[in-house]
C-alpha cells in the first residue's frame, strides 16, 4: 500500500521538475526569439532568409530535448549530489546545442542587400567573401549585426570583368564581393530609378494580394508612387519597392518582380 502511494507521488514531483525546467526553456526562448527576429532577422529577412525556420528548428530542439530528460531522471531517492550532476549535465547539453544552434543562425543571418544592375539580392554573412572585406571602401570593412547593410555595387572594370565572371561561376556574384560595395548614395538611386518597373501592372501577377496589399500599406505611399525590383534571397525571391522620386526602398513584398 505504501509503495502504491509513493509511486504517483513520485510522478507528480517528476512533472513539476520537468514544469519547472519547461518554464525556463520558454523564458530563454522568448529572449532569443527576441535576438534572432528583432536584430539579426528584421522583417521581412526572417521569411525570405529562412530565420523563422531555422530559429523554431533550434529552439523546437532545446525546449523538448531538455524537460524530457528531466521527466525521465529526476527522482529524489537519489544522492542530491547525483541529482545535482544529473541535472547540470542536462542543462550543459542543452546550453551546448543552443551555442550551436546560434553560431548556426549568426552565421547565416542577412549581411547585405545589394543592387546587382537589375536586381537586389541578399547576401548572408557566411557567403560574403570575407577575404576582400579589409579591401573595402570605408565604412563598409564590418558585417551588419542590426539586419542587412543596403548598398550599392559598382560596375568592374574590363581588367576585372573576367575575374568577376569565373567567381559568379563559383557562387560568389558581386552583391556577396565586398571589393565592389558601395554605401548607398546618388548613384544608387540613380541606377535603381533607372532599372525599377511600374508596381501596377506586376499586381496581377501576385500569388497572394492580400500580402501584397498589406506590404504597399506599410510603406505608406500610394500604388502609383512605387516602382518594384526584383530580389533574390535565400528562401524565397520576394521584391523591393522603391519610391519613384527618391529612387530609395520604401519596403518589400511578396511578388516576382522579374
Amino acid at each position: 500500500m505504501t509503495t502504491s502511494m509513493k509511486a504517483p507521488f513520485e510522478w507528480r514531483r517528476r512533472a513539476g521538475a520537468s514544469a519547472v525546467h519547461l518554464l525556463s526553456c520558454l523564458v530563454v526562448a522568448a529572449l532569443v526569439a527576441a535576438l534572432v527576429l528583432l536584430l539579426w532577422y528584421p522583417w521581412p529577412y526572417r521569411v525570405i532568409s529562412g530565420g523563422e525556420k531555422l530559429l523554431f528548428l533550434v529552439m523546437g530542439v532545446d525546449i523538448v530535448m531538455g524537460p524530457l530528460i528531466t521527466l525521465a531522471i529526476f527522482d529524489i531517492r537519489k544522492p542530491m549530489r547525483e541529482l545535482k550532476r544529473d541535472l547540470t549535465i542536462i542543462v550543459a547539453l542543452q546550453l551546448a546545442a543552443l551555442g550551436y544552434g546560434l553560431h548556426t543562425v549568426y552565421i547565416a543571418r542577412p549581411a547585405v542587400l545589394a543592387l546587382e544592375g537589375q536586381r537586389f539580392r541578399v547576401t548572408t554573412a557566411n557567403d560574403v567573401a570575407s577575404e576582400e572585406l579589409p579591401r573595402a571602401v570605408e565604412g563598409l570593412r564590418s558585417l551588419s549585426l542590426d539586419g542587412p547593410r543596403l548598398v550599392a555595387t559598382a560596375e568592374p572594370s574590363d581588367t576585372e570583368r573576367g575575374d568577376v565572371i569565373f567567381n559568379a561561376l563559383a557562387g560568389s556574384d558581386i552583391g556577396s564581393r565586398p571589393l565592389f560595395w558601395r554605401p548607398w548614395g546618388a548613384e544608387g538611386r540613380q541606377q535603381a530609378l533607372k532599372v525599377a518597373r511600374q508596381l501596377q501592372p506586376l499586381m496581377a501577377r501576385a500569388k497572394d494580394r492580400a500580402a501584397l496589399d498589406e506590404a504597399i500599406a506599410r510603406t505608406g505611399k500610394p500604388v502609383e508612387q512605387l516602382a518594384v525590383i526584383p530580389m533574390i534571397a535565400r528562401s524565397t525571391d520576394w521584391s523591393v519597392l522603391i519610391d519613384k522620386t527618391s529612387g530609395d526602398p520604401v519596403g518589400f513584398a511578396p511578388l516576382d518582380g522579374f
